[in-house]
């Protein structure tokens, strides 16, 4: 059998060669062949072209899971540009933040998801209009023409006096060493960091997943995790090319519209965070008997009782149900479960590192570490980042001059290579399948006028496995309202971000090398 394509325009060729009149998307109302999708490509693409986008150039989507953002995600893969995902929860600033700092050429929105105007939420935020020198076009994907954004229509009518044999030659001429994404994600520096990663990788990486977990065409996969992360990008649209499995976008998790969904649409793949299963099981109206053409989970990003693999089986009725372990700087992939792993080892276990990609648990020297001892996880392989952004710095320390991506997590392994996640080095929390970090919090509350000091911990929450609970130590002469304080926030940071709660105190407790003693201030969440 012959391997994957290794750029995503030849992944989306390929489809069409295997697939051509087979569906490939359908959104409501809009059902597309994978030679329809090929088609829709190259509009948008020459649309691109029309902007003036060049090969390297970046261009954002900013929207929920939608047909459009997969048509306008490829065309810029095709035309050799660099996929800037951005998170649909963040506010206006942290938005700005990404695209200043990637220097966003085009930007992909919406103008009417959950009630909120992105193009607004954008260039009139708290603090004013921001600085986006290198932002030539807004296309509103979906909404009425304005003057602040061209309709996704008339961005395609702009591309119709362009060549489609240029839009061609530029899709041919990407190579598998070319820069296909750039996500952010946030670290101990508490900034959100561009992560770089090339086609070659991911195309081989989830060929390898597709492969792992038994995607094959004709599955029909609701795509729940949103493109905008690098699960619901690369093992959802990516994915389904790959096998020419049927990709069914949804934008917002609701389990009665799930349910609905997987009903009528007759779903058989369905990944995502446990909290989603979860969810589905606590639902008290649930009929299993609407779920009956369910058979494939892929799960993960949390801790996962053994009583909910058996669950996923036994009444949601999925005959395969697998976990994996990844991160953004491995392409989101590294270890995976069997399918035919048994239940215990599928909700203990992140798995076994998928083929020629290297997995250790290693002590701070860098030495493997016995069989079941504690260690930090490191990756090698094809998977791992280019590096991140502009910070060569922060690359070098990620990434060692033997080619050892440190991942800042903490585990172990047992002796057939399965790995056990037991701790985070940086001190990161999971709120529903979202990673949430300390240190950018703090960051970013640490701007309140009220507020002197402040220190972040996750504290458990049976919805969605944590959320962030601040304590804070009140400016000089200020008063702190931590109702306000979470007001603040939301205007502010993605709703994953903001703290549930929010403790005022004298003074923060210490250890004796002067560091906050987050020890301390987990336990309080439980006195």
């Amino acid at each position: 059998m012959p391997g994957p394509a290794n750029t995503i325009p030849g992944v989306l060729l390929a489809a069409v060669a295997a697939h051509g009149e087979e569906e490939a998307l359908t959104d409501g109302a809009t059902s597309l062949t994978h030679a329809e999708l090929l088609e829709r490509v190259e509009d948008a693409a020459a649309g691109l072209l029309a902007c003036g986008v060049e090969h390297g150039d970046r261009v954002a989507v900013w929207a929920p899971n939608c047909w459009e953002w997969v048509v306008a995600a490829l065309a810029v893969h095709h035309v050799g540009a660099v996929l800037v995902p951005v998170n649909t929860r963040y506010r206006g600033p942290e938005a700005a933040d990404l695209l200043h700092r990637a220097r966003v050429r085009v930007l992909f929105t919406v103008t009417d998801f959950l009630d909120t105007d992105y193009v607004t939420l954008l260039l009139d935020g708290p603090d004013g209009r921001p600085d986006l020198p290198d932002l030539v076009t807004v296309v509103s994907l979906r909404g009425p023409e304005r003057v602040d954004a061209v309709t996704f229509q008339g961005f395609l009518d702009g591309g119709e006096s362009v060549d489609r044999d240029e839009v061609r030659r530029r899709a041919a001429a990407v190579t598998g060493d070319d820069l296909c994404h750039l996500l952010f994600t946030s670290g101990t520096t508490g900034r959100p960091k561009g992560v770089e990663l090339v086609h070659a990788s991911v195309c081989r990486g989830f060929d390898a997943w597709a492969e792992v977990i038994g995607l094959r065409a004709g599955d029909r996969y609701l795509v729940v995790n949103p493109y905008f992360h690098s699960f619901g990008l690369n093992a959802g649209i990516l994915a389904c090319l790959l096998r020419g499995a049927v990709n069914l976008p949804h934008a917002v998790f609701d389990v009665p519209a799930i349910v609905e969904r997987i009903e009528r649409d007759r779903i058989t793949v369905l990944p995502g965070p446990p909290a989603i299963y979860q969810s589905m099981l606590l639902d008290p109206e649930l009929d299993p008997a609407r779920l009956s053409s369910l058979r494939l989970a892929v799960t993960g990003a949390a801790a996962i009782p053994v009583q909910l693999i058996v669950d996923m089986r036994t009444v949601l009725g999925f005959d395969t149900v697998v976990t994996g372990y990844g991160l953004t700087e491995s392409s989101g992939i590294a270890t995976m479960c069997r399918h035919d792993d048994d239940p215990e080892t599928i909700a203990t276990t992140s798995g076994r590192a998928i083929p020629d990609v290297e997995v250790r648990v290693v002590d701070e020297s860098g030495a493997p570490v016995p069989t079941g001892e504690v260690g930090e996880i490191v990756v090698r392989g094809y998977v791992v980042m280019r590096g991140y952004l502009d910070d060569p710095a922060a690359s070098a320390e990620a990434v060692d001059a033997d080619g050892w991506l440190h991942t800042g997590d903490l585990g172990t392994l047992d002796e057939r290579g399965y790995l056990r996640i037991t701790d985070r080095l940086k001190d990161m929390f999971i709120v529903g399948g979202f990673n949430a970090y300390p240190a950018e919090i703090e960051q970013a509350l640490g701007a309140h006028p009220s507020i002197g000091q402040v220190a972040v911990v996750g504290m458990p929450d049976e919805r969605l496995g944590e959320v962030g609970a601040a304590f804070v130590v009140a400016a000089p002469g200020a008063t702190v309202d931590p109702d306000e304080v979470v007001a603040w926030a939301r205007q502010r940071m993605a709703n994953y971000k903001v703290p549930r709660r929010v403790d005022v105190l004298d003074a923060l407790p210490l250890v004796p090398a002067g560091k906050v003693d987050k020890v301390a201030l987990r336990a309080r969440l439980g006195a």
